[in-house]
């Protein structure tokens, strides 16, 4: 089975998003760099909903494109999976989505996309593992990635902090219950606007 990695990017003080769901500046990083993302698969990776393409520093890129290579599955919260309509069936990296909601999938929303509907974290784990392989299970942070490490089913968690400050919003680590902790980063890179840092979870 492959790894679980809980991973978003964050503000300095621990937001993934405003109130809103808005992210702000954290996806500048994104877009403000020399060298341009491109999928190994086909054509080039491009999620921003302006047909830019993700250009980051060069510091980054090798991050980016190894970190989204691996994946293999993602899950996500029906929050995200509503407000990006869930990237129309082409998610950003691997090649399977888990959403974790009460409600199904939309009628007639995507049936070529592998997008799999489950009504709890530990299910919704469990499918992701089977359809990942020995690939990476990406987990968005938020609740659903909270809900995950407090069960006791993430292995790394991976955080590109952005130098900003949201003061409040929606928190990288949800409402998790209490202290988790964590090994010393195994991965810290400085990129430009941003800093990637991975840590394993201490068992």
């Amino acid at each position: 089975m492959g790894t679980v990695i809980m991973h978003s990017v964050v503000s300095v003080d621990g937001f993934i998003a405003d109130e809103k769901g808005e992210v702000g500046p954290l996806h500048d990083w994104y877009f403000g760099g020399d060298v341009p993302l491109t999928a190994s698969r086909e054509g080039e990776f491009d999620h921003s909903g302006a047909s830019t393409g993700f250009r980051v520093s060069r510091a980054s890129a090798d991050y980016v494109r190894s970190t989204w290579a691996s994946i293999g599955t993602i899950v996500m919260g029906r929050t995200l999976f509503d407000q990006v309509n869930g990237w129309e069936g082409e998610p950003p990296a691997g090649d399977h989505v888990v959403v974790v909601s009460h409600r199904p999938k939309p009628e007639g929303w995507h049936p070529e996309a592998s997008c799999h509907f489950v009504d709890n974290v530990p299910d919704a784990i469990d499918k992701a593992r089977a359809l990942a392989g020995d690939r990476v299970v990406g987990v968005n942070a938020g609740d659903a990635g909270a809900q995950a490490l407090a069960a006791g089913l993430v292995d790394e968690v991976a955080m590109d902090v952005v130098p900003v400050v949201f003061g409040s919003g929606r928190r990288y680590f949800g409402g998790i219950d209490g202290p988790r902790m964590l090994e010393d980063p195994h991965v810290v890179i400085q990129g430009e606007g941003v800093l990637h840092l991975k840590f394993k979870v201490r068992r």
